[in-house]
């Protein structure tokens, strides 16, 4: 089943062609790296989309060939479209999964899911960060041990300014002393929705095989439920006894 899913990978891509640094870790692209990695786990259909391309890669064409859509964003939330953020969100909210990776935490989309600021604190130097693994049984979990470290990343510290999860799978704690809650769940509508907190564009986080796994088996876990996306309707319907 799992290798049936469509996925599509969108990224800004605005560093990786502006940042020598982020150039260097991600040649090809965040995008293209992810989709390596998704694909290197079992899932042999993913296609990507970036902020430059028409309707940002994301036409009515392409969410219908969709079934779970991966975000990363940073620099350029500003300028997505707003009626295109409005088209992904009507999507997420008839049943396409959503993956939501680092700084997309920010992006117009998430946030209109949310109806919260979705606000952190932060700090860009490069520490240490243990993720710690709080509900092993749930499948975004599978395969994943106790935690997973990496070696450098940027903070974000509490308050997240998300509303509460649904669940709440993984908790880091970083070098400086700051904690976050950095896997976590909601449904929207018939969609699922999952957020995973490494990825500063500026360290190889998506090189590493703990990461990408949590990844992938995001993309399982948030797709589609039912046999057809139907986005909800307001019907109106027959009583099914006498009235009055």
């Amino acid at each position: 089943m799992s290798d049936a899913l469509r996925v599509t990978v969108w990224n800004e891509y605005h560093h990786e062609k502006h940042n020598p640094i982020v150039a260097e870790i991600y040649p090809e692209g965040i995008h293209a790296a992810l989709k390596a990695g998704l694909v290197a786990r079992g899932l042999p259909q993913v296609r990507t989309a970036t902020l430059d391309e028409p309707e940002h890669g994301l036409t009515e064409a392409a969410l219908d060939a969709t079934d779970v859509l991966v975000w990363w964003g940073h620099r350029r939330h500003d300028d997505v479209n707003d009626a295109i953020v409005e088209r992904v969100k009507a999507r997420v909210l008839a049943g396409m999964g959503l993956v939501v990776l680092h700084s997309g935490h920010y992006s117009k989309l998430f946030r209109s899911l949310m109806g919260t600021p979705c606000t952190v604190n932060w700090r860009a130097e490069g520490e240490k960060e243990r993720i710690w693994v709080v509900q092993p049984e749930h499948p975004i979990m599978q395969g994943v041990d106790r935690y997973l470290e990496v070696p450098r990343e940027e903070m974000y510290g509490e308050p997240f300014g998300i509303p509460t999860p649904d669940e709440l799978l993984m908790i880091s704690w970083f070098q400086g002393g700051e904690v976050f809650r950095s896997a976590c769940t909601w449904t929207r509508g018939r969609g699922r929705v999952f957020y995973f907190r490494p990825g500063h564009e500026t360290f190889p986080a998506y090189h590493q095989d703990g990461v990408l796994r949590v990844i992938a088996n995001g993309v399982r876990w948030a797709a589609p439920t039912m046999a057809e996306q139907q986005a909800p309707a307001n019907v109106k319907r027959e009583a099914l006894e006498p009235i009055g």
